[in-house]
């Protein structure tokens, strides 16, 4: 399968989750999925990832501690890149420790779908419309799966 179809195929499974509520830790469509596990269930459901699971990890660690865990589980499926594409993963520092992730969804204006839990539920909006995510500590990452090790 190419690479434009792998790209394609990731944003319409992020966008088919739109709308599930926020829940830590969960991953059923529809019912509930976190900012991490939404990421997995993207990958991993549309074949380009081997299925795993990371839980379970406390809904808080990125507050009491600084490894860079999330980071982790992205460092050997992916490459980080300079310039987000669709199907891209953009990574969000939260607290001590990179803790936020979402799919890229277009590169200009930069637009995600992700799991947000101050809007309980997983959505799609352009980076700059988030207050929150959109300030310069954030430091956001950009991380690729084509072109991986």
């Amino acid at each position: 399968m190419s690479e434009t179809l792998e790209r394609t195929r990731v944003v319409a499974e992020a966008r088919r989750w739109i709308g599930t509520p926020y829940h830590p830790g969960a991953d059923i469509h529809g019912v509930g999925v976190d900012c991490g596990m939404l990421l997995v269930r993207v990958f991993v459901d549309t074949g380009l990832v081997p299925p795993f699971d990371p839980r379970p990890y406390p809904q808080d660690w990125h507050i009491h501690r600084d490894d860079e865990r999330y980071l982790g589980f992205l460092f050997g499926r992916t490459r980080e890149v300079a310039a987000a594409k669709p199907g891209d993963i953009v990574m969000f520092r939260q607290g001590r420790a990179y803790s936020h992730g979402g799919i890229v969804t277009a590169a200009e204006p930069l637009t995600l779908v992700h799991a947000f839990s101050p809007a309980q539920a997983v959505i799609e909006e352009p980076l700059s419309r988030n207050g929150l995510l959109a300030q310069p500590s954030r430091a956001p990452r950009l991380f690729s799966l084509w072109g991986a090790p």
